[in-house]
């Protein structure tokens, strides 16, 4: 095989990983990401030995992406709109890849590397967080356990159509930023994103009787 044939290969079946584990999650066989890139087995392990190995790869961007958005959150000078920003676009990368979402919250048993990198991430957004309290934005009570409790509850939306999926988890964001946020005074709320009609496909047409 040519350098450029392994590449190729390589490349497939990447590919192929993002769309078996965003459809099926990471609990999805290797055999069948296999099938999805049309390589045997064989290939397939000789690029990734482990599944561990795959998942690495596969969401290699994504992980970076994420350390990003951490980074540019904690650069923000007004750290509750770096704090804002950075629940709307963790989320959004979630509700793009079911795969990615199980890695992050770990629901795997090859997950040690991201379980690491998501306490590096946890830390980061402990200190951002403390600093919006004392900007007197996010509320007192707030800990960074309740993040962990709202990405628990946005994997939920991986059940949704793809097509209404991000829909979904920017509606999601805004109610929880409003829960995050500190009430010193009364205060209108801003307008929410548009709602996802998630029920639309399941009710008949109103009864006109």
């Amino acid at each position: 095989m040519t350098r450029s044939d392994a590449r190729d290969n390589r490349a497939r079946i990447l590919d192929a990983a993002r769309v078996v584990f965003s459809e099926e999650g990471l609990a999805a066989p290797m055999r069948e990401v296999a099938r999805h890139a049309d390589v045997g087995p064989a290939t397939l392990y000789r690029h990734f030995p482990t599944k561990r190995d795959l998942i690495g790869a596969t969401y290699a961007e994504q992980r970076r992406a994420c350390r990003a958005l951490v980074r540019d959150a904690l650069a923000d000078p007004d750290p509750w709109r770096g704090f804002q920003r950075l629940i709307e676009e963790i989320l959004e990368l979630h509700a793009r890849s079911r795969g990615f979402a199980d890695a992050f919250m770990a629901a795997f048993p090859e997950g040690d590397d991201f379980v690491a990198e998501r306490q590096r991430a946890l830390r980061a957004v402990e200190d951002l967080a403390r600093r919006a309290q004392r900007s007197g934005h996010l509320r007192s009570g707030f800990v960074v356990d309740d993040l962990m409790l709202m990405l628990m509850a946005h994997q939920g939306i991986q059940n949704a159509p793809p097509e209404t999926r991000l829909a979904a988890s920017r509606r999601f964001a805004a109610y929880f930023i409003e829960a995050f946020r500190a009430r010193p005074e009364p205060r209108v709320p801003a307008p929410l994103p548009p709602a996802p009609h998630l029920c639309s496909a399941h009710l008949g047409p109103p009864d006109r009787r």
